[in-house]
């Protein structure tokens, strides 16, 4: 299965999410520059962390109009698996596939360490080899993932169990004291309302050996190995499956 790593100008994790979708059996990675309209045949899009257009405007705001997002756009209208990461989230914000907005961090300081991080959502073709309630370490570095949306997006995203991943503190509870950035209500990911489209702050890509010291994304790509399986093989996701590595 193929997943498309989109490059823009300023994408500074393309190459490590590269290297995690290669260590996952099953997917074979390949390039998307962000001046092409072609997919290439992909089956899952991933949309790196970075500074894409060197974050000129807002973040994500010149990228969203880059003619590889008509087609990402497509593609996600369709059906077919997005995951935003950092930057990516962001564009996936500003491209209106997810709501809401990511503002500058609480505290208007750049952050960049392991944080700890609750499952919420375990039914994405991202997160299916989780469990949900399964607490993870992932690092982030951003200056804006701040997550904001008003009040009715954010009762939505509650009830239709769409926010993915909350920062939490050492105790496993979703309070100020596990909050890196000042996000409304810890969040650190969410999905749309199709299922199909992950944004999230943290980056799974940067923790997927442990000789490098986190492993915990590793489930992520194998998430996504077993989701574009599943068709061909015509079962549904299996809830709570072991992380492969």
């Amino acid at each position: 299965m193929r997943i498309g790593v989109i490059v823009f100008p300023g994408s500074n994790c393309d190459h490590d999410a590269f290297h995690a979708a290669a260590l996952e059996p099953g997917l074979e990675p390949v390039w998307l520059w962000h001046e092409s309209r072609d997919l290439a045949g992909v089956d899952a899009i991933l949309i790196p962390g970075g500074f894409s257009y060197g974050d000129y405007l807002r973040t994500g705001a010149i990228a969203r109009f880059s003619p590889i997002l008509g087609s990402v756009i497509d593609f996600a209208r369709g059906g077919g698996p997005v995951l935003g990461i950092c930057n990516g989230f962001q564009i996936l914000c500003e491209s209106r596939l997810l709501p809401g907005a990511l503002l500058p961090n609480a505290g208007s300081r750049f952050v960049c360490r392991p944080v700890r991080l609750r499952v919420e959502n375990a039914a994405t073709p991202f997160t299916h080899a989780y469990r949900r309630g399964q607490q993870i370490l992932l690092p982030i570095a951003h200056g804006e993932g701040n997550y904001y949306c008003d009040a009715k997006t954010l009762a939505e995203l509650e009830a239709e169990n769409r926010v993915v991943f909350r920062y939490v503190n050492a105790a496993g509870e979703a309070a100020a004291g596990g909050n890196p950035n000042g996000s409304l209500a810890n969040i650190a990911g969410i999905v749309n309302r199709a299922g199909n489209v992950v944004g999230m702050m943290p980056h799974p890509e940067r923790a997927v050996e442990s000789a490098l010291g986190l492993a915990d994304g590793a489930a992520l790509f194998h998430s996504l190995a077993l989701a574009l399986a599943l068709p061909a093989a015509g079962a549904a996701p299996a809830q709570g499956m072991p992380a492969c590595r």
